[in-house]
């Protein structure tokens, strides 16, 4: 396959995409098990498997969306869309049952005041916890991450299928790309975060330097096997 161009736009979409996946992840609230049991903010499960639901989600509403237009931006839209969605319904879902079944409030141990609301967080830290729920600022940071997610994986999917026109072989391997950069955030994070607001937010850069070595890896090797495809 040669390299003109226009492919190598596309190779620099699909590695902007993976960036946007592996920053993105950063954003996203996860608690795992210890917020399953309300003793720390977040969603309880892992980073990869929310970043997974996220750009699975996003691929989905840009395929959807391909089938009706080409137009890059709309894809992109729609691909942001559906992941913040899905990680806004994920986060929607987890707080009723935290505040209805549970009985917990929504507060952060790793902030004195709420920066989205102000609210003061340490009255209603119970003992023994680092936080429980999801607070506004988990939230708002929870869909900046789900439709950084999206973009990404729609901005890949988008790139792979103009290349080879088959939507089944441009998806799988962009969930592969996708799932690799997750990865790569997912160890980079060790365990769990809050958002934008958590310590643990300044390790990105790692991150954004380990995807961009695979972005770019992945990228060459995607566009190779599907364009000759």
């Amino acid at each position: 396959m040669i390299f003109d161009a226009t492919t190598i736009v596309y190779i620099l979409e699909i590695v902007v995409g993976g960036l946007l996946v592996g920053v993105g992840v950063h954003f996203v609230p996860v608690g795992g098990a210890p917020a399953a049991m309300a003793q720390a903010t977040g969603i309880g499960t892992g980073t990869v498997q929310l970043a997974a639901g996220s750009g699975l989600t996003g691929l989905l509403a840009a395929g959807l969306m391909m089938s009706v237009t080409d137009n890059i931006w709309l894809v992109l839209a729609s691909g942001a869309v559906g992941a913040g969605i899905m990680v806004g319904s994920t986060m929607l879902t987890g707080s009723w049952i935290y505040a209805y079944a549970v009985g917990v409030p929504f507060v952060s141990a790793k902030v004195t005041y709420d920066p989205i609301t102000g609210f003061s967080q340490p009255p209603y830290i119970a003992p023994g916890t680092v936080g429980h729920g999801i607070p506004t600022v988990c939230f708002v940071s929870g869909l900046i991450g789900g439709m950084m997610g999206g973009l990404g994986g729609a901005m890949i999917y988008y790139a792979l299928y103009l290349i080879n026109g088959n939507a089944a072989l441009s998806a799988m391997f962009a969930i592969g790309i996708f799932m690799v950069n997750a990865v790569i955030a997912s160890w980079n994070i060790q365990g769990t975060i809050e958002g934008f607001h958590d310590p643990k937010f300044k390790k990105w850069p790692f991150a954004f330097r380990a995807c961009l070595i695979a972005s770019v890896l992945l990228a060459l090797a995607s566009v190779l096997i599907t364009g000759g495809a």
